[in-house]
Parts: structure tokens; sequence; C-alpha cells
């Protein structure tokens, strides 16, 4: 949002010289310049009708009450010309698109959870004081950081991840309209690492399309992109951990850490194996999500990634190779 704001201060007018024909120069060879490419999640995101006219319509709405506002006063500016201190007024009765208009207004604040508590504390006046003619609409990614007056006012509502059979479709129909290649298995390790994220999906493979250069993207094209540990390494050092050395634990670790792989990826891919690991019991599977857990919030910290992976693998191994 800090970023919105100074954006729109910035004048799009060119510099004032005292040779107009420099300036005129200036404007003609930046309507030459290529436009940039839309990235995919923005061209093939849902659209709804005369959504662009609405942008247009808010922006110019926005650079007009937000001249000279600081962002603590956001929330408080009204439309233009009305000399109002609140942004929240009556809900208009005019037409939109053909359509008459709901007795409501509704405001969308997008990330309300990097809002600091004070903005979310003059937010709540402001709920409570419009209710009648406003509907407030917060998305967030975490409902954690949201403060539990503003919570307590709202209804919530959780998005699941896409199925994989949806994810798919949307992909191959991506993949038959931008003539991208991919193969079968490339598609399900793109809706394996998504975790049923349609847009890191999209993203994903437009990158991997760069990388490979019009070629066909496989499987191990997408593992590079996302990041993700090979199922091979995890496998070896699940192997590490059963054979009962700690010399080959930590050659494994060290050799996990020199090609680069983070972490944390690992925490989050072997929480997953741990899980569906049908020879561990119940009890065994519970100390090592703890250690899981443990070494997750020493990462966060800023802890040295070297010694919190031996320790991990230390408890894997300790309940591996003990009698059940």
């Amino acid at each position: 949002m800090q970023a919105f704001l100074k954006g729109t201060s910035i004048s799009t007018k060119p510099p004032l010289t005292k040779d107009r024909g420099v300036a005129a120069t200036a404007g003609s060879s930046g309507e030459n310049k290529k436009a940039k490419p839309v990235p995919w999640v923005e061209k093939y995101r849902p659209k709804c009708v005369d959504e662009v006219a609405f942008q247009e319509e808010v922006v110019a709405v926005l650079k007009k009450s937000l001249e000279g506002a600081d962002l603590p006063n956001l929330l408080f500016y009204g439309p233009p010309g009305t000399g109002k201190t609140s942004t929240i007024l009556a809900a208009a009765r005019e037409l939109f698109g053909g359509k008459p208009c709901p007795p409501f207004k509704i405001v969308i604040l997008d990330e309300a959870d990097s809002m600091t508590s004070a903005a979310q504390a003059a937010l709540r006046r402001t709920m409570e004081k419009e209710s009648k003619t406003t509907r407030f609409c917060l998305i967030c990614n975490y409902v954690s950081r949201i403060i539990e007056p503003l919570t307590s006012r709202c209804s919530k509502f959780r998005f699941k991840p896409l199925s994989d059979k949806i994810q798919q479709q949307r992909l191959l129909d991506i993949a038959d309209k931008e003539h991208v290649k991919i193969s079968n298995e490339g598609l399900s390790c793109l809706v394996q690492v998504s975790e049923g994220d349609l847009r890191k999906a999209i993203t994903f493979l437009q990158s991997a399309t760069r990388l490979t250069g019009g070629k066909e993207v496989t499987d191990k094209v997408i593992t590079d992109i996302a990041g993700v540990i090979p199922v091979e390494t995890v496998d070896g050092i699940f192997a590490a951990c059963q054979s009962g050395s700690f010399d080959k634990l930590e050659a494994v670790v060290k050799d996990l850490i020199d090609e680069g792989h983070a972490a944390t990826q690992l925490v989050n891919q072997l929480h997953d194996v741990v899980v569906e690991n049908d020879a561990l019991s119940d009890k065994q599977k519970s100390i090592i999500t703890e250690k899981l857990a443990d070494v997750d919030k020493c990462l966060a910290d800023g802890a040295d990634e070297h010694l919190q992976l031996i320790s991990l693998c230390a408890t894997v191994m300790q309940q591996l190779t003990q009698n059940c």
C-alpha cells in the first residue's frame, strides 16, 4: 500500500524545458517503446464485466482524493469535492453499467494482515459507525494477525486448495493457448508442488517455459524452479537415519546444504513423509513432528541450518533405530 501511495505521487508529465521540441521528442519516443509482457497470472485471471472501466474509475478517484494524503488518513478521506472527513458516505443510487447499485458500499482491503494494530483499531471504529451503509471485506493470508475486535465483527470464509483435476484442466488450457509442451509427469509435478495454489502453478509454468526456451517442460525442470527437494534426496536422508551411522547422516546433511536446498523446504517435505509412513508408530510420529515444529521455529528465528538439520535428523535416527 505504501508503494502504491508513493507511486501515485509521481508525475507522468514530461519535464519542462526551454526547448519544447525536446519534450515532444521524448514523448514520441516513449510511445514507440515495447509494451511489457503481461504475466500469465493476470492474463488468465477471471475478470468480471466492466472491470477495466471500474479499475480506471477507482484509480482516477484515488489519485484525486489521495493527493497530499498520508497513509494513516487513507481510511478517512471522502470523495473529492465533498468536504467530508469519512470515506463511508451514503450509498450511491446511480446506475453503473446499466444496473442499479446495491443499497450499500463494499470496501475491500487486500493484504489486511499487513496493517498495523493501530490502523486496525482505527478501522474498527469505522466499521461500527458505518455498518448500515457499508460492508467490509478483509482479505488476508494469516487471520491470526487480525486483531480480535475485527475478527469478531466478521464472518470467516476459508478457501480450500483447488483439486488436482481442476488445476490440470486449467493448466492444460493455458498450455494449449500459449503453445507450451509439457509432459504428463511435468503436469503432475506442477500440480503437486503448487499445493492447490493455481496462481503459483501458473507462475511456475511460465518460468519453466522461459527456462526451456520452447522445449518440452519436464518434471525435473518444475522441481528445479519450485525449489523442491527431489524424492531421491529425501529417501537418502531416511536411509542414512535408518543406518544408525552418524557419519553417514552428517555427510548427507552436508551434501544437502551444499546443493543449495533450503532447510525449511526439507522440514515441510519431511513432515509429509513422516505422517504418511506406516512403519512408524503414533508415538514416534508425535516425537518427530514435535521436533519438526521446534526446528521450524528456530529456522524462522535465524538459527544455523546445518546444526538444526543435524539435530532433526538425529531425532529421526533415534526413533527409527529404537525398538517399537
